[in-house]
């Protein structure tokens, strides 16, 4: 840690530090999409610089609970949506969108607050009446892999387009893949692939786990997505990190040395030494599309559902048959044509399950709902090595930022891997602990 100095401070101080640092960090980056970005209602004023400073500084006092908590699943889950509030609660100062910004701001830090203390403090083992064996797990991942090469061959008969990333949302309208097979590489994207990654690595199978990440890249052209594009590289990132840094900090570094990168490219192409072409791809890649657009994401459903019916959950496809809906096409598409923005317009639980579903005023109560689930899954994993949880879930907390919860728990099969988490045996049941301990490895098959 010693890009920041870190490395000269007293250990207890590292973490709260980091966190703060953090938080600074996303404002000041916010400020700076704001210059880019204001066609998508991202702005920045000076006369209000002082009340987003004295907000985002109260919603600082949340950050005491990463430093308490230990490593989870829910703790890293927790801090990446913890920092898509806080970038809302600065945007909500600017916002020139018209609804009850107070209200809004209120609820979206209770959210946050009703979220996290189920998630980062439920995390008691169940007990294990049945785990794999260390043979059964073996084949597990090469029947994952070798399902991984069927799912993705599929695809490719349907759909297949090597385009860069500047033109994804022109050819995504044009995508065949039927329903089932879309599901189907929802999951094994979203979790069966990252969990086959983080066995092998763990079990020190190399060509396996770069098997793995050639069939995660493979589904770009196929499903021509962001994500998917970027999922191999993000799992070798998180590998790394969590054996360089103590996990709670891995967890904080993933996003601020990105977001730092991204801010120093802006400098320097504001300073006119970079050009347009080398630093703004990034920092629109990373600090706007990454950060700033998940918690924009929060500013449109408040402006759109305090002037248009609430969903009380009608989009969720299971309940859709069972009653009536006041929208007949996918939220992302109403908010889409709402505003004229660039691409559909997916959101987090915050919004999608919360206020667009039962109002700003009742949204905690979803948000506790789904923190709930989440300590379930912290309690699944609990006899796995944390470093084992971080990178097989890996996937699923960027997902967390940019899909409702229950998509994220149906469609890209959360679900089932808080289910390989809860089967998955050890070597001993001693479990590692979150502080910079070697963690045990999972079986080694014979």
């Amino acid at each position: 840690m010693g890009w920041i100095g870190l490395d000269r401070m007293p250990e207890r101080y590292r973490l709260p530090v980091l966190i703060y640092l953090h938080v600074a960090t996303i404002c000041l980056s916010l400020a700076c999409v704001a210059y880019l970005y204001s066609d998508y209602h991202i702005f920045f004023r000076r006369d209000g610089l002082l009340s987003a400073i004295v907000v985002a500084a109260a919603f600082s006092t949340v950050a005491s609970l990463f430093v308490y908590a230990e490593f989870s699943f829910g703790y890293f889950a927790g801090f990446y949506l913890f920092t898509m509030i806080a970038g809302y609660l600065w945007l909500n100062q600017f916002s020139e969108f018209i609804y009850n910004h107070t209200l809004s701001g209120l609820s979206a830090a209770a959210s946050a607050v009703a979220f996290l203390l189920p998630a980062l403090f439920i995390r008691s083992r169940l007990p294990q009446y049945w785990t794999l064996s260390p043979k059964a797990l073996d084949r597990l991942v090469d029947v994952i892999l070798l399902l991984g090469a069927v799912v993705v061959s599929v695809g490719a008969t349907y759909d297949f387009q090597l385009v860069s990333i500047e033109h994804i949302y022109e050819y995504r309208e044009s995508l065949r893949s039927p329903r089932a097979l879309n599901y189907l590489m929802g999951i094994m994207s979203g979790a069966l692939l990252p969990f086959a990654f983080a066995c092998c690595v763990e079990l020190k199978k190399n060509r396996r786990a770069m098997v793995a990440l050639l069939l995660l890249l493979a589904f770009y052209p196929v499903t021509v997505s962001k994500l998917a594009l970027l999922t191999s590289a993000w799992l070798v990132v998180m590998t790394i990190l969590s054996r360089v840094f103590e996990l709670r900090i891995a967890v904080v570094v993933s996003l601020l040395a990105p977001l730092t990168v991204g801010l120093l490219l802006f400098a320097l192409f504001e300073f006119g030494w970079a050009s347009y072409q080398i630093a703004i791809p990034y920092f629109g890649l990373v600090n706007f599309r990454m950060i700033a657009i998940p918690s924009l994401a929060i500013d449109y459903y408040n402006d759109f559902f305090f002037k248009h019916d609430l969903t009380y959950y009608c989009q969720i496809g299971l309940f859709k048959p069972l009653m009536s809906c006041p929208y007949d096409e996918p939220l992302s598409v109403v908010i889409y044509k709402a505003f004229g923005i660039g691409g559909y317009f997916n959101a987090s639980l915050f919004a999608t399950e919360g206020v667009a579903s039962i109002g700003a005023l009742f949204a905690p109560v979803a948000a506790l709902a789904c923190g709930l689930v989440i300590g379930l899954a912290n309690r699944a994993s609990a006899n796995l090595p944390p470093r084992f949880v971080m990178v097989s879930g890996a996937v699923l907390v960027q997902l967390l930022l940019n899909v409702p919860f229950t998509t994220v728990l149906l469609t890209h099969g959360a679900i089932l891997l808080f289910l390989l988490w809860y089967i998955t045996p050890l070597t001993t049941a001693e479990r590692s602990s979150d502080k910079g301990y070697p963690a045990p490895g999972l079986p080694t098959s014979r």
